[in-house]
């Protein structure tokens, strides 16, 4: 046991040192002007969290950002054909850094104001953000990972971390939408002309909650928590989209039965400790390009 939990320790510790954004849910696309990707020819500009990134994806750039080049964002961008494409995702941003600078004690500023991309000539706009608001720290949500992680091993059989949070992360997601709802607003301003995709979070736990068991270290009951908790991130996303003149992306859907709790080769969503390059508790390449595709439909 103390073997097991030295290496879990290490592998939350990357989730911690590299914070994130997280977790998923359906719900129906708010849809906006028809436009399809063969009228957007760009500029496309990309905003988002690590989900949008690929942290830990091969092909890494842009420093503590994480950015890979085979994230959706650069995918979706390859398959339509899109030109002058903005790639400003970073990994542990919140949804206050679309219009403040990510800056971390001692290193400095990691990434300027990601809506600083967004100008009066953008056409398309994604944005993947939110995740990391559940997290009270700058740790994001993978500090919700870490506390329930820790619970576990205290109360193996129960649902410690349901417990501990109470409704706490419903406000947080509250104001989360808030703050997507804010930023939604922002890009329309700056760019009038510009299609606006609020793109949801992935299929992270199961179905069922069961398929957890001896899989990862967190209890069964705090993993049907957890997975409830990320259904209302997503919708309340989508219905900040829909109020917003905005479309919603599910990618919720088409990644069901490819998470973390998944036999490693059917995985898109990365566990604690990974087999498949990405940062834990992350899509793999297999997930960024199942997001792609979900954007990619939902702009035909």
């Amino acid at each position: 046991m103390p073997a097991r939990r030295s290496t879990l320790a290490c592998a939350v510790a990357v989730a911690t040192a590299l914070p994130v954004a997280a977790l998923p849910a359906s719900s129906a696309a708010a849809t906006e002007s028809g436009t399809s990707a063969a009228a957007v020819s760009g500029p496309y500009v990309a905003l988002g969290d690590s989900y949008a990134s690929a942290a830990g994806v091969p092909g890494q750039s842009a420093g503590l950002c994480l950015r890979s080049d085979r994230n959706y964002p650069s995918v979706l961008a390859r398959q339509a054909g899109f030109t002058g494409v903005r790639d400003v995702t970073c990994a542990a941003a919140k949804t206050k850094h679309m219009t403040e600078a990510q800056i971390y004690p001692v290193i400095g500023t990691v990434n300027a104001p990601q809506l600083n991309a967004v100008t009066a000539d953008t056409r398309l706009v994604t944005l993947t953000i939110g995740g990391n608001d559940l997290g009270a720290s700058d740790l994001g949500v993978a500090e919700v990972i870490l506390k329930c992680v820790s619970l576990s091993f205290v109360s193996p059989l129960g649902a410690p971390c349901k417990r501990s949070y109470g409704t706490t992360l419903d406000g947080r997601i509250a104001s989360a939408g808030s703050g997507v709802a804010s930023t939604v607003r922002e890009i329309r301003r700056r760019a009038p002309q510009a299609k606006i995709m609020v793109v949801g979070y992935p299929a992270v736990l199961p179905e069922n909650e069961w398929d957890c068991l001896f899989k990862q270290p967190i209890t069964v009951y705090d993993a049907a928590f957890l997975r409830t908790t990320v259904k209302r991130l997503n919708r309340t996303l989508a219905r900040q989209a829909e109020a917003n003149g905005a479309t919603f992306v599910d990618t919720y859907t088409p990644t069901i039965g490819h998470d973390i709790c998944q036999d490693p080769e059917d995985r898109w969503i990365e566990g604690i400790l990974p087999r498949d390059p990405a940062v834990p508790i992350h899509p793999n390449a297999r997930g960024e390009r199942a997001m792609a595709e979900a954007t990619l439909a939902a702009l035909r």
